[in-house]
């Protein structure tokens, strides 16, 4: 399918902004219209490599703002939602703004986006909604359990967008990717804080006994997914999209030591946080039936991304280290965790 325009919504964070330099160079002729309310975690800054090219604009705005969606959907013909509030640990502490963004705000895009009658509207969801699962593996028919605000929005989001395709036949294709890393990650995530902490000298709060297990995928491999979609992805259909490198936070974190050289007493473990759940596992064979598979093993993403936060400073120290906001956050959630040590 050949889409001319794309919108991109929540395009300054994490994902959408490897998505957006993604899209750019694997589609020549694509212009990309980049809807991103700047919070926190969604930073300008992310795109300062590709801010002039003349096949990409900005638009600062919210999703849940009708005049602003209206604005940034001229002319577009196609639709990828990554805008959301995404911390499980941050939903905890206030769920508000989750509804608000990842429910209110997918309906106001939907209503848009069925007026302008887009050719395809991408709902990037999480594994999350499904739940832990002790063995086997969720496939994309499984009943959805979320356990946390934040995983409970994004599932409100998630049936939002299917219900347009049942009731109204927007054309909605569904992904549900697991736990994701690399590059310009926030540093409140399980890697980059734990990197940027061991390159600071800064104890490593792994909650409880840290054998949590997810299934990583790398950022680059998922945005190649995403994009894969948009041409092969029949509308009405969920897409599972995993990486298939299950590890437990204790690997992720001693991996993360031994790359940086630094010692392994750095790991604090801490009170868990309450409803953590225990494993998350994808079965992804839908998409791999379609012909997609992730290109690069997670040793070399792992190494990847832990050399990019140690070559790019200039880009984290001034969130660890200026913003008052992240400061008082990283005290609400670890100082007394950090201060108690391991619950019993």
């Amino acid at each position: 399918m050949r889409i001319e325009r794309l919108l991109v919504t929540g395009g300054c964070g994490f994902i959408g902004s490897n998505f957006v330099r993604h899209v750019l160079a694997a589609r020549p002729g694509l212009e990309v219209v980049n809807l991103d309310a700047l919070t926190y975690a969604g930073r300008r800054e992310n795109l300062a490599d590709i801010e002039d090219d003349p096949r990409y604009r900005f638009v600062h705005g919210d999703i849940c703002d009708a005049e602003a969606v209206r604005d940034a959907m001229d002319g577009c013909d196609a639709v990828v939602n990554f805008a959301a509030e995404t911390h499980v640990d941050r939903s905890l502490l206030g769920a508000g703004h989750f509804i608000q963004t990842d429910c209110y705000g997918v309906w106001v895009l939907l209503e848009e986006a069925r007026r302008r009658g887009v050719a395809r509207f991408v709902q990037v969801s999480t594994d999350e909604v499904y739940g832990s699962i002790d063995r086997g593996s969720f496939t994309e028919s499984s009943p959805l359990m979320p356990t946390n605000p934040y995983s409970a929005s994004k599932a409100g989001g998630d049936r939002i967008a299917f219900s347009f395709w049942a009731s109204f036949g927007v054309p909605v294709i569904i992904t549900r990717a697991s736990n994701n890393f690399g590059p310009y990650q926030y540093p409140e995530k399980l890697i980059p804080l734990f990197v940027t902490n061991a390159l600071t000298g800064l104890p490593l709060p792994l909650y409880g006994d840290g054998g949590n297990v997810r299934d990583w995928l790398w950022v680059l491999d998922h945005c190649r997914a995403i994009d894969f979609l948009l041409s092969h992805g029949d509308p009405g259909e969920v897409y599972n999209i995993a990486g298939g490198n299950e590890r437990t936070n204790l690997e992720i974190t001693t991996r993360i030591l031994d790359l940086l050289g630094r010692p392994r007493d750095l790991i604090r473990f801490v009170e868990d946080r309450p409803g953590h759940d225990r494993r998350y596992s994808l079965d992804a064979s839908k998409l791999a039936a379609l012909g997609w598979r992730p290109e690069t093993s997670f040793e070399d993403a792992l190494e990847t991304t832990v050399r990019w936060y140690v070559d790019h400073p200039d880009w984290w120290r001034p969130i660890r280290e200026g913003d008052e906001e992240f400061a008082a956050y990283y005290r609400r959630q670890y100082g007394r965790r950090l201060e108690d040590g391991p619950a019993g």
